[in-house]
């Protein structure tokens, strides 16, 4: 497996010239870090004007890993060459570096990079990358993986300490300014007739956006940017180590590396609304900070947010006057820590009376809206206190907890909330304070406690009757001033004190049921669910031709084959599927196949569009323009790799199909819509579909296009 490394954007407030005066000091060796044994330069070249100066080292390091292993691989010291194109009339330098020793077992890329600040040209950035890929090691190859990463990983954390301390020894030499280089006299009467640029030999590697004169400093840190197109400034794409320490926290190199990668995917292949930082960090932290763990659980909280419009439901949905009346919860200042704190009078609260009176459904998107007041709150409080707050205190108060709380429907609505948020909002809860557990408490842990993660269960801190009034109690967390009068404190707590909901707001099942839907499904999207050999099929009956069909779905799971046939006669009535294996579990999934067994393709019905794969997590959309009235089925397929594909997959779609699931399901969210000919204005690029809005996961952005069908499909 290959290990990848992608540092932050480390700014230097010095400028460029004093950086490179500092780094030449770490050669040909460096005191400061033992296991840099000495380094001898290879090659040299510099241009005449002196503004293209290239140096290859030779360097060789006494790496710190068991005399055994070095026994075995019959080596004392490691070498690697090193790579150093430094141009000064554009301010850069660039660093590649690989190793030579055991090169055909182990195979390490390192590049480097020194720019100037993109809004401050007497600041300097560095940015750096590194890849190791060890095909064989003598049976050692986990042993020489975890020895690599660690030296590796403490060599970054002293990079910018071995900066500073050589800009210090300059100071302490009476060296505070260097000067920028200037092109010789002769060079600069040459520029007036001549193009600037010097040939330069084939060993220099310096990107040509580098190389061209006039080219601005925002533009040189962007290199894949023309002097035309305009460029986005470091905060927009790149993270800044010290914007990291202020809002998100201390984090190891090998935990920054992996927000970085996977913000920069999220940035490549979702071509909707990014996640703030803090949130994708959220996900990381609870994968361990694997990052493709991490992804997968990422990327089906995104389709989740998207299919029940989660990101507006603070500013378009009202709750119900009854959860404002007998909600027993609410927010209520702060720890001492600084997280928001919500306050949870459960033993008030009439759970059996909101189930009937409301639905889970709408409880659940109650719960929903407070999640996303705490991500607000946890904003604000880390602009507030000057340092990252990501998670929120939840003070649960069970007195008066009893039996009529264990009723199975409530219970079961519970359990389906812990599940939802446990899954898409995790790492938010810092600390849960339970307060005036009775001894029905242990009844009602036995059934959640399964369903809540390891992690979040070690947050929690449980006090029997007024323990919490003692040391280690309430104190410790909550400041004096801000404990509630219900508590025994002096601050008055707004939070509603709950009570039994009166019978009078119940609701009969069918009215619920039609709630649900009302409340859960306000969304043009259907979801389906696909099985191998058991498609899923969409109906259309067309009148006039020349009308055009149009259709947005999201991949939610698996791999599927989109088509679309025409038939001239009706397919029978839809049949649910119905196999035991493939029996339907998921809110709203359905299976319904129309194409006949008997059917022949090219005799009962005909294909009108070139069969189109599709990945786990792509958004399509697309339209067709129809040519003959009839029927028209649109085909949701499951999709088998080949068995004997062996070609390399380009990069996004390897990390896909590893997020690939070995069941034969697959589920797809859609929507279709007829736009009748009389209703059509325009040519077909009117109708030209863009990448979805919010939840596009997918990197491809292809299009098939055919002439006689009038037809556009877009990814």
């Amino acid at each position: 497996m290959v290990q990848k490394y992608q540092s932050p954007v480390r700014v230097y407030k010095h400028p460029f010239e004093l950086i490179m005066a500092a780094y030449e000091r770490r050669f040909p060796t460096c005191p400061l870090i033992p296991m840099f044994v000495a380094s001898d330069t290879v090659n040299e070249y510099k241009s005449e004007d002196e503004a293209i100066h290239v140096i290859e080292r030779r360097c060789k390091l006494d790496i710190d890993a068991p005399r055994l292993l070095k026994k075995i691989a019959g080596v004392d010291y490691v070498y690697f060459v090193q790579k150093n194109s430094l141009n000064r009339r554009e301010r850069t330098l660039h660093i590649e570096a690989y190793n030579e020793t055991f090169s055909n077992r182990v195979i390490i890329n390192e590049h480097c990079s020194y720019t100037v600040h993109p809004d401050n040209e007497d600041w300097t950035c560095f940015e750096q990358s590194a890849s190791l890929d060890i095909k064989s090691f003598f049976g050692f190859e986990s042993t020489v993986e975890k020895i690599a990463m660690k030296q590796y990983t403490s060599n970054i954390k002293k990079g910018k300490e071995i900066i500073e301390y050589y800009l210090k020894q300059l100071e302490e030499e009476g060296i505070t300014f260097v000067p920028r280089w200037t092109p010789p006299v002769a060079c600069k009467l040459e520029s007036s007739t001549s193009h600037p640029r010097r040939p330069v030999s084939p060993a220099i590697n310096i990107p040509d956006s580098a190389t061209k004169e006039g080219l601005s400093n925002k533009e040189i840190l962007n290199t894949t940017s023309s002097p035309s197109e305009p460029t986005a400034g470091t905060p927009d794409d790149k993270l800044d180590a010290d914007y990291i320490k202020r809002y998100l926290g201390d984090l190891t190199p090998m935990q920054e590396s992996c927000l970085i990668r996977l913000r920069q995917w999220l940035q490549e292949t979702h071509k909707g609304k990014i996640p703030k930082d803090e949130h994708i960090l959220r996900f990381l932290r609870a994968r361990d900070f694997n990052i493709d763990k991490a992804r997968e659980i990422l990327c089906q909280s995104l389709t989740w947010r998207k299919q029940h419009q989660v990101d507006y439901i603070l500013d378009t949905w009202n709750p119900p006057q009854v959860l404002q009346d007998y909600y027993a919860g609410g927010w209520h200042h702060h720890d001492k820590d600084g997280r928001p704190l919500y306050v949870l009078r459960l033993g008030q609260m009439d759970t059996k009376g909101l189930v009937r009176a409301l639905g889970e459904e709408a409880l659940l998107r109650y719960v929903l809206s407070i999640n996303e007041e705490g991500l607000r709150r946890c904003e604000e409080n880390t602009k507030v206190f000057g340092r990252p707050i990501s998670s929120w205190t939840c003070l649960v108060d069970l007195e008066g907890l009893n039996m009529r709380h264990l009723w199975r429907p409530g219970v079961k609505a519970l359990l389906r909330i812990i599940e939802v948020v446990e899954a898409n909002y995790p790492e938010t809860l810092g600390r849960l304070l339970i307060l005036r557990a009775p001894r029905v408490f242990p009844v009602l842990w036995t059934l959640v406690s399964p369903f809540i993660d390891d992690n979040t269960r070690k947050k929690f801190l449980i006090y029997a009757g007024n323990d919490y009034q003692g040391p280690g109690g309430l104190l410790d967390y909550i400041d004096k001033e801000i404990i509630p009068d219900f508590l025994g404190g002096e601050c008055m707590c707004e939070v509603p004190e709950g009570g039994l909901v009166p019978k009078s707001l119940y609701r009969t099942a069918e009215e619920l049921e039609n709630e649900d839907i009302k409340l859960w499904t306000e969304t043009i999207y259907q979801s389906a669910s696909v099985f191998k050999g058991a498609p899923h099929e969409v109906l259309i009956q067309i009148v006039d031709a020349s009308s055009v069909i149009t259709w947005d779905f999201d991949v939610c799971k698996g791999d599927i084959v989109f088509n679309i046939f025409h038939s001239k006669r009706a397919p029978q009535p839809p049949k649910k599927d119905s196999l035991g294996a493939h029996s339907i579990t998921s809110p709203g999934g359905n299976n319904v196949q129309l194409i006949d067994k008997v059917w022949q393709l090219g005799c009962d019905y005909s294909m009108v569009e070139s069969p189109l794969i599709c990945k786990e997590g792509e958004s399509v959309q697309g339209s067709h323009v129809t040519r003959w009235p009839g029927f028209y089925i649109l085909q949701w397929k499951f999709h088998s790799m080949p068995a004997c594909a062996t070609t390399n997959l380009p990069r996004v779609d390897d990390v896909l199909a590893s997020l690939q699931v070995s069941s034969h399901k697959c589920k797809v969210m859609y929507y279709t819509e007829v736009i009748g000919s009389e209703d059509f204005r325009g040519s077909m690029t009117s109708l030209e579909s863009s990448h979805s809005g919010f939840s596009q996961l997918s990197a491809a952005t292809t299009s098939s296009s055919q002439s006689h069908s009038s037809s556009m499909i877009s990814r």
